[in-house]
Formats: C-alpha cells, structure tokens, sequence
C-alpha cells in the first residue's frame, strides 16, 4: 500500500516504523529534515521537507497515486486543510487525520464530511487515552484492559502476585478453579520475555498474564490470578488538561475525584464546568500540598499533565505518601522502560494508543480492532472471517487445522452476541470476529494472508 504520513513527531515516526515493514511504501512529510534524516537512516522510506499542507509538496511526497493519507502533526488545521486538499486536488480514496481539540471534536458528524471537511476517520489521542484509563479504574489490579467486538469480549493483562489462586499450578487447573467460566491465557510474559501458555505451563510470581474472557467474567478471571483489588473510591487527577477534565468528567459521576491544576484560571474555568470534582489551583509535586490533601487516604493518583518529568516525579511522591496506585502519562517512549522499574504502577502512553487506533483503518482485510502491545512488540487484533468454506481457509476449519504463524493465537470468538473461548475443536463460521494475540507483529502480514478471500474460488 502507498501510503503518505505528514508529520514526523512522536507519532508518525512510530507509526512509519510499524508500517515500514510490512510491504508498504511509506513516504514522511515534516517541516523538520533533520527530524526526516534521522528516520531515514533507520528505516527504508521516502521522506519530503516542507509544510504537509501545501499542495505542491503533497504531490512531491506522491499524492497523486497514494492510497491513504495519514495527517498526524500536532496541529488540527494543518490536518484537516491537508486532507482536503488530497480530497480535492488528488482524489485520495482514504484519509485520516489526528484532531486534539475538543471543541472541534463536539462538531465532528457535522463537520468531517465529503461536502464539508473529507476526512474519512479522526485519531483524538485525548480521548483515547482518556478511555484507557477509565477501564483501568473500572479493574482494579489490570495493567491493561482491551475491548472488542463492542465490548462483548477484553483482553486483560495482569500482574501474577504471590497468593493468587492459580500461582504455582499449571494453566490446565484453570477449569478446575472457576468450573462455570470459560477463559484462556493468550500470552504469558516473564522477565519480559513471551512463554507459549500450555495447558502444563505454571503460573509464577510476577508473571504477567494476558488472557481473554467474555467481559462480564474479567472481574472472576482475575481473582484467580491475584487478589481481587477492592473499587476505587477516592481518586486525586494531577493536571486540567483536555485529558485531565475529561477523566474528572468522566469518573465523578461515581467516585469522589479531586483535581489539581498549576493554572488559577484554568482552574476556575474547570471549577465551574465540572460538576462534583473538586478543583484547586497548585503544584502537584508539592509535598506539603500532597500530605494536606491527605494522598495516602486515596485509592488512585493520575498524572496527566503535558510534562513526562513532573508526572514522574509527582506519581512517585505520591506512592511514597501513601496513596494505594500511581497511573502516568508518558509521552517519550523512552521512559517508559524506567518507569516499569519504578514504584509506579501503570504508565499509559498516547503514542501507543494512537498508533493501535491508527493501525485499525491501516491494516489490510475485515480488521475490526488493532491494539499496538509491549512496545510495539506484539499485536492484538479483531478479524472477520468472510466467505465460505471454498473461498476462506479458515471458515470451516477447527482451531487446530488452521496454521497459525509462530507465536499465534486464537483467544476467542464472537458470533453473533454470543462469545466462544477458542478451543481446539471450536470451528470458526462466516461473519465469526475472531480475536488472535500475535507476540510478535512481523507475522501480522501472514494473518492478514490467512483471512483473506481465494479469488480463484469464484471462477
């Protein structure tokens, strides 16, 4: 596929580098050549300097035979002017565009239309990220929570702690544990290294387990990995941002939320648009601030505000003050590795949820759901099988008959509303959403192959 990327921030960079790889042909636009210099020393890709939104470096970077369009800069107007302008000078069949603004958001039915603006699907990182973070408080004790097939099904990631039910036993003991649930472990990571889950493996300390149930028995599963985490109640937001109000949005309906903001007329204005989260004006590494607010009686600490350092450094404050869970938001990936070393529980990253976001209208074939895991490392994706038993060679067929690639699994199937863990003997139907964890993504291309319709079939 030609694709074009305008924007080689954080974002793009890492989106081109997911997408190098697997027989495309990519092209960057930035205003930044040293920024483009640097990736295309690391990468085989086509790079252009110049303003994304101008047509005539458009056309420069191929617009005029590329098939999709990705406008990923920081600033919405330059997105949105560069899609219309592939829309309307090119032709562009398939176009997407990164919009932050929140106000823009509000009037998005009305305005990202082919008549209005042509933009075919909007990435808004905020409410990504925004989303991720409210599953998390919904699971207490999750490290991550994914949702497919409108929620039918989740993927969760655990921690395996000492005094779980299931540590120190084989997988196979599972059914034994919780007879009247069905479930299976999709991936295993110890000491950051994937083990292939059978049914002899043994669930160790520290482990971190991935596993897939239907969503109404996520909370059952993972009493059975570690100790089922009481609600949280109480929660402190560090940060008023668009992500912080929304998260204080979101969550005060049924916990009790406070909010610290640097900016007094920030604050003000949060004040009196949010309806029962307490707003006040401070520095949320401010030790004296933290302790007369009492941190150590809190459940939650989140650290969203725009600066990886202070949401660092006021997380594990916190988590020495007391409080029970540390969540913050890191922008350079590079940190993310320290903070998993660190005291604070959970790092959540924008770049990763848009690159999962992203990559769902990038891959090839009935892909409904992609999410972007360990780093990039590993996918878990949402396919439909389509076709019949002459046309699929998956339609039809047991699990065990299909050859998954290396590292490959079918966790579970959704046919209709009613949710179907995979087992060997399950066998997959037409219109089945079939949900596969792949520990390493270089064999996403042979998923894509493996779903795809035989064309020689309806001759």
């Amino acid at each position: 596929m030609k694709i074009i990327i305008i924007g080689a921030g954080q974002v793009g960079g890492t989106l081109a580098e997911n997408l190098v790889g697997e027989q495309n042909d990519i092209t960057l636009i930035d205003t930044n050549s040293e920024t483009l210099r640097e990736l295309q020393d690391k990468m085989d890709l086509q790079v252009v300097t110049g303003q994304g939104s101008h047509p005539d470096v458009l056309k420069q970077a191929g617009a005029e035979d590329a098939e999709l369009v990705i406008a990923v800069t920081s600033d919405d107007a330059t997105n949105m002017i560069a899609c219309q302008i592939c829309y309307s000078l090119f032709n562009t069949a398939n176009k997407i565009a990164r919009i932050r603004s929140g106000k823009i958001l509000k009037y998005q039915k009305e305005l990202f239309q082919n008549k209005n603006i042509p933009v075919d699907h909007i990435i808004a990182p905020e409410q990504l990220v925004t989303r991720d973070i409210a599953r998390l408080i919904d699971y207490p004790g999750a490290l991550q929570v994914l949702e497919f097939a409108k929620g039918k099904v989740s993927l969760v990631a655990v921690k395996a702690y000492y005094g779980g039910l299931l540590v120190g036993h084989a997988l196979s003991t599972l059914r034994e544990h919780i007879p009247n649930i069905d479930t299976r472990v999709a991936a295993i990571y110890r000491n950051g290294r994937p083990i292939r889950p059978l049914g002899t493996t043994v669930i160790e300390a520290d482990d971190e387990v991935f596993f897939i149930a239907a969503t109404i028995h996520i909370r059952a599963v993972m009493n059975e990995l570690q100790k089922l985490e009481a609600p949280y109640q109480k929660i402190m937001i560090a940060g008023g941002g668009n992500i912080g109000a929304g998260l204080a949005r979101l969550l005060e309906k049924n916990h009790q939320v406070k909010l610290i903001e640097h900016s007094a007329k920030r604050a003000a204005y949060l004040a009196s648009e949010l309806n029962d989260t307490l707003v006040f004006t401070g520095d949320s590494s401010d030790q004296e601030l933290l302790m007369e607010e009492h941190i150590d009686q809190f459940d939650v600490f989140i650290a969203v505000t725009n600066d990886d350092e202070a949401n660092i450094m006021s997380s594990l404050l916190a988590k020495r003050l007391g409080v029970r869970k540390a969540m913050v938001l890191i922008q350079r990936s590079a940190y993310i590795d320290i903070v998993h070393g660190s005291n604070i529980d959970i790092a959540v990253s924008p770049q990763h949820a848009t690159i999962s976001a992203l990559l769902t209208h990038v891959r090839r074939g009935n892909i409904d759901n992609v999410y972007s895991l360990r780093g990039g490392a590993a996918e878990a994706i949402e396919i439909v099988a389509k076709g019949d038993e002459k046309s699929s060679k998956v339609i039809g067929k047991t699990i065990q008959e299909i050859k998954l690639p290396p590292g490959t699994t079918i966790g579970a199937i959704v046919r209709n509303e009613e949710v179907l863990i995979a087992h060997s003997n399950t066998k997959i139907e037409a219109e089945d959403h079939v949900v596969l964890f792949l520990v390493n993504k270089r064999y996403i291309n042979d998923v894509e192959s493996l779903f795809q319709l035989d064309p020689l079939a309806f001759f």
